[in-house]
């Protein structure tokens, strides 16, 4: 017997979208689209078959239309539960919509799928629809997780996804170990007068956190990098980024003089600390670039029009450039909201007062795919928060309570009015 509590949450929400299709199917119900959506499911694994095989048998369908009855029932008290609870949100303008939290999703799948107008009807295989559709294997878009692709300084690469603990290479006058899913660097023999430079890069779909040569941690978001010198020999510790950084920046003294830590986002503006905490998002498809200090005190020094121009932020703070080019044509400071600022590095999505182009950029680089309009782009915001650690199909249930549905074809992500 079929028990759903044994079978992970991805798993289960593709077992009853297949359900529903099935049911429709028996009635003649389904579209060209979902007849290849179910085949595709039907070939992705050899159990499918054989839950279809098993379903098809008069007395296991009665047991199963029994049991899921009986769940059916308990998630729609639950559906009812979580609006009590968690939905008396102030009132909102139709284009602002409240974003389903991660421990509903198990039953809100359950409700928007079950709930739809069919039941449980197990077909047998169907030889006219075999021959017509040409099944190709289905994709399940899962969540990103940690992994980077370290280059050093001689262009040799290391795939750190699934590099367990220890020692992984030797650069110059340093030894570099991964522990705990964290790249660490440690002075080890002597330095030569020429800095060598190791570069990180997180693809999109991976994240990961390393410990540079002075102590300094950092935390790289999906698609984003950082170069920097195996060790920091010079007067500056200056590194290059690109896409979303958190620093926790130590200090540095050499002769009795503090050594600034100074990073460079994307060669459109610096930010120079001393021994601090701040996140630096410098995506390039991003409206504007934003610099949040947490800890400390860091100065963001960019190319304005009439020259250089430098502003000092004080903890909380968060520098907003709008770019054309190098150059800043817009800056404002403005009080950051650090929680939403460090939310992907706590592993949640924050969607507050975000509009829908924003949350696709983000589910984008998380799971590593393309995303298209149908036609315009919706003008909606959502509000709420979601865990990272969920699959693709599971966050799309969330999101189409807004009424903006999506279709997924391959790795590309259609939104549709």
């Amino acid at each position: 017997m079929l028990n759903e509590s044994d079978i992970p949450n991805d798993e289960l929400l593709a077992l009853l979208r297949a359900a529903k299709l099935m049911a429709n199917e028996k009635l003649d119900q389904l579209s060209e689209a979902e007849k290849l959506e179910l085949e595709e499911w039907l070939q992705q694994k050899t159990q499918h078959q054989e839950w279809r095989t098993w379903l098809s048998e008069e007395n296991n369908l009665a047991e199963l239309n029994k049991e899921y009855a009986t769940f059916k029932e308990a998630a729609t008290k639950e559906l009812e539960a979580f609006h009590r609870q968690h939905l008396q949100l102030p009132e909102v303008t139709k284009s602002r919509i409240s974003f389903l939290r991660s421990s509903w999703l198990r039953y809100a799948a359950a409700v928007l799928l079950l709930l739809g107008g069919t039941w449980f009807f197990w077909p047998g295989k169907n030889p006219e629809h075999q021959a017509k559709l040409t099944p190709k294997p289905a994709i399940q878009v899962m969540p990103g997780q940690d992994g980077a692709i370290l280059t050093l300084a001689d262009g040799s690469q290391i795939l750190l996804d699934s590099v367990g603990n220890g020692i992984v290479a030797h650069q110059e006058g340093a030894e570099l170990s991964v522990k705990n899913g964290q790249l660490e660097y440690k002075a080890a023999g002597k330095v030569s007068g020429e800095e060598t430079y190791n570069k990180l890069v997180t693809p999109k779909g991976r994240q990961f956190k390393i410990q540079l040569p002075d102590g300094t941690v950092a935390w790289l978001n999906a698609a984003s990098s950082i170069r920097f010198p195996t060790q920091f020999t010079t007067d500056t510790r200056r590194v290059d980024i690109t896409g979303e950084v958190y620093f926790e920046a130590t200090t540095m003294i050499k002769a009795g003089k503090v050594i600034p830590f100074i990073v460079n986002a994307d060669n459109r503006f610096d930010v120079t600390v001393l021994g601090t905490q701040f996140n630096v998002n410098a995506y390039a498809d991003e409206p504007t670039l934003n610099t949040t200090l947490l800890e400390g005190k860091v100065a963001v020094s960019m190319n304005r029009k009439n020259g250089k121009q430098q502003i000092i932020l004080k903890p909380g703070d968060q520098a907003s450039l709008t770019m054309h080019g190098d150059i800043v044509e817009n800056m404002v400071v403005k009080a950051g909201d650090i929680g939403k600022v460090m939310a992907w590095k706590n592993g949640v999505f924050d969607f507050e007062d975000a509009k829908i182009d924003e949350v696709m950029r983000q589910l984008k680089r998380w799971y590593d795919i393309e995303v298209k309009y149908e036609s315009k782009v919706p003008d909606i915001e959502f509000v709420g928060k979601m865990t990272r650690d969920i699959p693709l199909n599971g966050l799309l249930i969330a999101l189409e309570k807004s009424n903006v549905h999506f279709r997924l074809e391959g790795r590309t992500l259609i939104v549709m009015p």
